[in-house]
Parts: structure tokens; sequence; C-alpha cells
């Protein structure tokens, strides 16, 4: 058990606190009615709790309150006080630390934890003070018995404060391992069962769309503090050791635009956003984007992306279109392909034409004549006219 902090653990040889045998009685008589009314005041005052005593842990809150001061009463009714609380009542402070445990489990904060123990102590001191001055219990011993209250209050509510963070701690690591898990199974195409399960054991709640963004390692612990909690993140990326991957819920439409600005001079790379059991689809864009050097918004380099997509594919389309070229001069062939492309792009008009290749347009209506005389009709083919955009675009 985990169980200190920065502070020194709770001296006790300080306080010189004596009960009577009549008034640890009297105390022990009393102590299931204060564990109710403690229970009752952290119901009604705290509000993450006033749903929280229906059910099993319910019943774990009550014997941890009964432990609590089953062994306060234990501790102060020893004739000499040990050095430290560990020794005297080592099964208070682990049903303390057990308690802590469980209520991060139960997804209730540390501040609501000791904003009850806080509730508890003032109760419970209301009740046993009452009982040591009816046992006779002096003015000056009265006021030692209240600092070891308190005392011993702050201890076990460190106790379970340290349970509380161990379990937020190992739940964390646990959930982060199975997101990662997840966005491996993302990427690898896993089944549309196999992704769902999978999203429910990371406690996951699936998106509309993820969007692959791929950031420098350096760059995502910055990133992540400005994008949706729930994003995934991959980094055993294939010959991208230097990059991870982000795969953030729901940032499409408007919220695009709210991403890209976040991630301006982060040298990341973003994909298109795609629903989520496809996000493998924005991840090997951006991919291929990033291997291109398109730049940091794949939506922008769409055209790029869809000519590079089989390089091997449109080189030969390249080669077919061009074929009837290929018994002219190297030169001239060049000069008639390059100013193909721009005829096809400026869709035939000559002076735009010639102002992009810095020739006369007489000089492109003679080109364009070579270039009829080479392909005669097929110029006016649709087909053959949208082989040669892609092929030269």
């Amino acid at each position: 058990m985990t169980n200190k902090s920065s502070r020194d653990a709770l001296t006790l040889s300080s306080y010189d606190v004596h009960l009577t045998p009549e008034i640890v009685a009297s105390i022990r008589e009393v102590l299931p009615r204060v564990s109710e009314d403690v229970v009752a005041a952290i119901t009604a005052e705290v509000p993450a709790y006033r749903d929280a005593f229906s059910g099993p842990m319910g019943e774990t809150i009550r014997t941890a309150v009964g432990i609590a001061l089953g062994g306060f009463l234990s501790l102060a009714s020893v004739d000499e006080l040990p050095a430290e609380v560990a020794t005297a009542t080592p099964p208070a402070l682990e049903g303390a630390y057990g308690l802590g445990r469980g209520e991060a489990r139960s997804g209730r904060t540390t501040e609501a934890l000791l904003a009850a123990y806080r509730i508890g102590a003032r109760v419970a001191w209301r009740e046993l003070s009452r009982k040591a001055v009816e046992g006779g219990m002096a003015p000056e011993g009265l006021v030692e018995f209240a600092a070891l209250v308190f005392a011993w209050i702050d201890e076990i509510s460190e106790a379970s404060a340290a349970g509380h963070a161990d379990e937020r701690a190992t739940t964390g690591r646990v959930q982060r391992q199975l997101r990662e898990r997840l966005a491996r199974q993302l990427l690898a195409g896993a089944s549309p069962e196999e992704l769902d399960d999978a999203a429910v054991r990371a406690e996951w709640t699936p998106p509309s769309t993820l969007t692959a963004v791929l950031v420098p390692n350096s760059q995502v612990g910055s990133i992540l503090a400005k994008v949706n909690q729930a994003t995934l993140e991959h980094d055993d990326l294939t010959d991208l050791d230097d990059h991870t991957l982000l795969l953030v819920p729901d940032a499409h439409g408007r919220r695009r635009r709210a991403l890209m600005k976040a991630l301006e001079g982060r040298r990341a790379v973003v994909g298109p956003a795609k629903p989520w059991r496809e996000a493998r689809i924005s991840y090997e864009r951006t991919r291929r984007a990033h291997v291109a050097g398109l730049g940091s918004d794949t939506e922008q380099h769409l055209v790029e992306l869809v000519l590079s997509a089989d390089i091997d594919a449109r080189e030969d389309l390249r080669a077919q279109v061009l074929a009837p070229l290929a018994e002219l001069r190297p030169a001239t062939a060049e000069k008639l392909t390059e100013t193909l492309r721009s005829w096809l792009l400026h869709q035939g008009r000559r002076d735009e034409v010639a102002a992009e290749l810095f020739i006369h347009p007489q000089t492109v209506r003679y080109r364009m004549g070579q270039l009829r005389e080479a392909y005669g009709d097929r110029l006016d083919d649709p087909a053959t006219l949208l082989a040669l955009t892609v092929a030269l675009g």
C-alpha cells in the first residue's frame, strides 16, 4: 500500500490523551450511530455521494467509516501512543487506502473524497467530544483529544488520497494501452465487430469520424493539449520513427478549421475525416502526403494525391497517350508535349497558353497544327482528352 505523501507520517508521541475505560466504553457504544450520522451528513452535503450509498459500494463506504472510527478509538485507548499510526492501526489505514481506490473506480474525485472526510470529522467530533465531556474529561484534555481526532482524520484521508491516485494511475496506464491497441486495430483493418469490442474494452465512445494527424514526436504533448481528449495515439509507425499518429474524433465540417488553426506551425499533416472504422483511409492519405511533402492539409492537395496514387500506372498511361509523338525528334516531342499540356489546362485558350509558355500565339497555333496532324480527330474525343489530362496533369 502507498499511503505516504511528502508530509512525514503522523507522530503520535506528542499527544497527551488519556481516555478512561468508562469514556472508551461510552464512545464505543455510540460508534454505530455516529457512523450512520456521518454517512447521512456526507450524503446531504457532498453532491457526488447522494446516490453512492446504494448497492455494494455503499456498503463498502459504510464499512470504511466504521473501521476508521473504530481504528481511532483503538488508537486513543492505548496507555502509551506508538510513534506512528501505521504501526498502531494498520487495518484502518489499509481500509482507507482501499476506499480511495474504490472511489477512483467509481469515478468520484479526490476533492469529493476529502470533502467527505472533512464532514465526517466534524460530525464525529461533535459526538465524541460530548461523550468525553460526559465522562469527566478536563478542558485541557479535550484540546489534546481534538488535536488527535483531526490528526487522525488527516492521516486516513491522506491514505485514501494515495489509494485514489494509485488507482487513477493504474487505470490510466491500462486505458492508454487499450486505446493504443484500438488504434493499431484501426490501421490493420480489423473487422467492425473487433473494433466495437476493442472500443468497449478501452472505455472509448466511438465518434462519428476520425481524422488522422501525423505529427513530429516533439510536438505530441503540445498538440494533445489542444485537441479532443478522446484522441487516439499510435507511435509505432513503419519507417516513421520520428512521427506519431493522432486520430482525432469528430474534427469534420467547421471543426476542421479549428483543428487546422490549432496545428499552425506544428509541421503536422492532416488527413480527411472518415467514419471512425475507416480511419485507416485517413492515415494512408496523410502518410502519402507527408512522404510527398505536399503540405499540412491533404484536402488542399487531392489532385496531386490522385495523380500520384499509382506512379507506375501513370507512367504507362503517359507513354500510351504520347505514342503519336514517339517518332519525332526528342526536342520537338518535348515542346509539343509542353504545349499540349498547357492547351488542355487552359481549355484551348491560345493567348493564355502563349503567356504561360512565353511564346507567340502564332507559335501556339503552329504547334497545335502539328499536334492535330499527329493525333487526328482524337483531340476532339472526350476519352482521349481525359487520358491526356490525367497523364500530363
